[in-house]
């Protein structure tokens, strides 16, 4: 693979979609037996497909469980579906599930996605992503989330093996949709022993139904995988096992790589990637569907008037933080990065414009006079306030960055300060901070996939905008196809930069660091890592 060819990322590139698994041919007689040694990155917050809403999760989850489809290099297979349908008018999708096995042996079957789809929008659960429900269009289900009977969501297991689901609107993206960790099953007696998500990092409690299965956690050291003899294609799973470590600090990581401790890691420090790109075919380099950005504190005074905010949309300069960070990231002007095509087969990003970043010596200028229009001429009278983000050198290179452009563009003064991720996504959530880092990944290829977390009451609303008419635009947008659909979505990107509740930086590229006798190996194009098909030589 030419993985050069994957930083190719311009104004209105197409997603190429590619395979990763070379050489799909009988190995066995190649294979190692060892386990794989993989760095996770942080430590998950939870493992519970249901709860997690972080990325590091959602890798360790996607190896050991599985949805109806599994999605791998951007195009669907079926998992414990076999196949599905739709009715003539698109409002019904019927699931045949085939017969497969949880880690302990029972049988899965489509009564364990009703439960577990229900525990996801069930208010009790508390679930952090239940917003999702209203994108899925599933009939009753977002009235759930709001308190409304679970009894008249639209989902039943018609038998053991078949899952009927009725939608309020034909939805073209339902199936992609489903792979999703969210929507994974989880037996009910497994949930029930422990609370919070703790079962799932409990060896002897939790019950998977993935490639692989969970045998030893401990908190702040790493974990261990080994393959699920119950998983319904175990045939296909070649590695025996996988010895996952929980390290954040990019350069330990980086050097363990090259001493040969890890097969495979997520990043590398920052200052290392131009020459990685250039002269190591064991790094590569993705487009990754997602935005990097700061959250405002929007009940902060400081923040409350819009021209201050955009005063310091402004002062940023997104293309030397790209420049900087070397990665092939594209600066954002908007939300919605490149990859999503509309209804005229445009791309969404460069088809939406750029809101008025000139990207020159004007855009300086405007910020100031922004500024001295909201009173603080030149930053005078500004509040100093602090820059927060999560342990990681790359997250502090782009702070420090943004800190000496607001100081030389806006004489506005910052401090920085970074906390470990399980405190930091507390802290961002509860609200305890003045500008922090934020960074989102979409589940599906739609951008409501990334607008709709900044609608009224999202878990993961960490700015609380609140806007009636974006609200209005993005339910719209569930309930439309086409044109219409995708009208809502601009208008709703034009009101989120107006108002401006955040700073976008840039939209993210995607980097793993893989010795070069590891094989098969596949990643989503939602950024979510596969193991199950791969092997050691």
């Amino acid at each position: 693979m030419n993985k050069k060819a994957l930083l190719l990322l311009a104004l209105g590139f197409v997603l190429v979609l590619s395979a990763f698994a070379e050489g799909q041919k009988d190995t066995a007689a190649a294979m190692s037996t060892r386990f794989m040694n993989w760095n996770v990155g942080a430590d998950p917050k939870t493992l519970d497909p249901c709860l997690n809403g972080a990325s590091d999760g959602g890798d360790v989850i996607n190896q050991t469980f599985e949805g109806l489809v599994r999605e791998k290099s951007g195009k669907i297979f079926p998992g414990i579906a076999k196949e599905w349908s739709f009715s003539a008018d698109g409002k019904t999708l019927t699931f045949k599930l085939r017969e497969s096995k949880w880690s302990d042996g029972t049988p899965l079957t489509a009564h364990d996605f009703v439960y577990s789809w229900k525990r996801g929008m069930d208010p009790a659960t508390a679930s952090e992503y239940a917003w999702i429900w209203e994108y899925t269009n599933i009939v009753g289900a977002y009235a759930a989330v709001d308190g409304g009977s679970l009894d008249a969501v639209g989902i039943r297991a018609v038998d053991d093996l078949t899952l009927e689901v009725k939608l309020m609107n034909p939805t073209d993206y339902i199936v992609s949709l489903l792979s999703f960790y969210h929507f994974m099953p989880t037996k009910k007696s497994a949930v029930e022993k422990g609370a919070d998500g703790i079962w799932a990092k409990d060896p002897a409690a939790v019950v998977c139904n993935g490639p692989f299965m969970l045998t030893s956690y401990k908190i702040g050291e790493g974990l261990t995988l080994v393959k699920n003899p119950n998983y319904w294609n175990a045939a296909a799973v070649k590695l025996p096992g996988i010895n996952g470590k929980f390290i954040d600090a990019e350069s330990t990581a980086y050097q363990a790589f090259l001493a040969g401790e890890f097969d495979a890691i997520p990043n590398v420090p920052t200052a290392e990637v131009p020459r990685l790109i250039a002269e190591d075919s064991r790094f590569y380099v993705f487009p990754l569907l997602g935005t990097y950005y700061y959250n405002f504190n929007m009940n902060l005074p400081m923040f409350k008037d819009v021209r201050v905010r955009k005063a310091l949309n402004l002062a940023v300069d997104r293309e030397l933080i790209t420049e900087t960070m070397a990665s092939g990231q594209v600066p954002a002007v908007g939300f919605v990065p490149p990859g999503f095509l509309d209804h005229n087969g445009k791309d969404f990003f460069k088809t939406a414009g750029t809101y008025g970043f000139a990207a020159d010596d004007s855009q300086v200028a405007e910020a100031k006079r922004l500024l001295a229009a909201a009173g603080y001429p030149n930053g005078a009278g500004f509040p100093e306030f602090t820059i927060m983000y999560n342990t990681s050198e790359g997250h502090k290179l782009v702070a420090e960055l943004v800190q000496e452009m607001l100081l030389k563009n806006l004489g506005i003064r910052t401090k920085l300060e970074n906390q470990e991720w399980a405190v930091f996504q507390d802290t961002r959530k509860e609200g305890n901070y003045e500008l922090s880092r934020g960074g989102w990944l979409t589940d599906f290829m739609d951008p409501s996939g990334l607008l709709s977390i900044f609608t009224t009451g999202n878990a993961y609303n960490d700015p609380k905008f609140n806007n009636a008419e974006y609200d209005r635009l993005l339910t719209l947008s569930t309930q439309t196809r086409g044109k219409d659909h995708f009208d809502a979505l601009y208008k709703a990107q034009a009101i989120l930069m107006t108002e401006l509740p955040i700073i976008p930086i840039y939209h993210y590229t995607d980097t793993i660091f893989v010795q070069s006798n590891l094989k098969g190996w596949d990643r989503s194009v939602l950024g979510t890592v596969d193991f199950s098909g791969a092997w050691l030589e």
